[in-house]
């Protein structure tokens, strides 16, 4: 099979990704599903896998293959597997595993077990025609969408849903969005259904313009000042740099969530502009299956306007580029 590996992590202007054919297709694990790639969703983190920010934890030589956003057929089951059957489709997210034995577990947030396993970094991703996943961990997948809709939601979706849980926004509420790229641009149309006012600061022009058509209050520059004070605001942009003009456009007891995995340097921050008035400032770590399942559940009922460009699988490292340069937005997939 086809199958993109992390041959040297680095930037991706040198070609760190190399692309195989002749791959063995991988066999399902007790419990776990054999699943033939529909589309896979490209994410800033398989960026930051694949240009070393997030070293491996798991080396799988000869090396990992990205992808943790992935629609797949059920192709096959390995003992034990329950919940799915052949030809079905599901889906496979960044979380793979936990150990449901740790403090974090047991008390609901597995999303913080210092076990976990993550496609696409510990164990091989979905930029291949095919990748298994613990069936325990996959994900049924709403009707109404195509393959190519679905595999952002399954983490930029679920992780900007996340996010927004983490900036507790009260209803109807001031939403400040800093980004605007596959995760945010969902996440705000959730805020929106749920009849939040939400301002969008963020580069680009062709961001800007999806921010205005899916009904932002506001559009401005990455680092403006919203024309009111927010509630509540998600940096998803990987830039230390935007968390204090966020922290300083909170009003009182507001909360700058950053969903990313992956930060530059956070400048000093000015107690009294910044954190006082208990203004909180928040990471915001993988996600629960509970999230998943509560987003997708979310997304069968309003229907969200999900901005994709393909790509073939062949395709992958320059779709990688596209995205670091910022060229599209909405989300890139991958079709093998």
């Amino acid at each position: 099979m086809r199958a993109w590996h992390v041959a040297e992590p680095g930037p991706v202007t040198g070609h760190p990704l190399n692309l195989h054919t002749g791959d063995d297709v991988p066999q399902p694990g007790p419990g776990e599903l054999l699943l033939r790639v529909l589309a896979c969703g490209v994410c800033r983190t398989d960026l930051h896998v694949t240009e070393g920010d997030l070293a491996p934890r798991v080396p799988t030589p000869p090396g990992v293959t990205p992808g943790h956003e992935v629609v797949g057929e059920v192709a096959a089951l390995g003992e034990s597997a329950a919940g799915f059957a052949v030809g079905d489709r599901a889906g496979a997210a960044w979380l793979r595993w936990t150990d449901q034995d740790c403090t974090f577990c047991t008390r609901g947030a597995e999303n913080l077990c210092p076990n976990s396993l993550y496609t696409g970094w510990d164990v091989n991703g979905g930029y291949a025609e095919y990748v298994t996943v613990p069936a325990a961990y996959a994900y049924r997948l709403p009707s109404g969408y195509t393959d190519a809709e679905l595999a952002p939601l399954l983490c930029a979706g679920i992780i900007g849903y996340h996010a927004l849980k983490r900036a507790e926004l009260p209803p109807g509420g001031r939403l400040g969005l800093y980004g605007f790229g596959g995760s945010a641009h969902l996440a705000a149309q959730v805020a929106l259904a749920r009849g939040a006012t939400v301002h969008v600061l963020t580069r680009g022009e062709q961001a800007q313009r999806l921010a205005r058509e899916l009904g932002a209050a506001s559009v401005g520059g990455a680092a403006d000042l919203p024309p009111e004070p927010l509630d509540s605001a998600i940096l998803f942009a990987p830039a230390g740099d935007l968390v204090r003009p966020a922290m300083a456009a909170l009003d009182r007891g507001g909360t700058l969530a950053i969903a990313g995995i992956y930060l530059t340097d956070i400048p000093p921050l000015n107690y009294e502009r910044h954190l006082f008035q208990e203004r909180q400032l928040r990471s915001v770590t993988s996600n629960t299956r509970a999230d998943g399942r509560e987003f997708l559940s979310f997304a069968a009922e309003h229907k969200l306007a999900v901005t994709t460009h393909p790509y073939p699988l062949d395709a992958a490292d320059q779709a990688l580029r596209d995205l670091k340069a910022g060229t599209f937005d909405g989300a890139a997939v991958l079709v093998p």
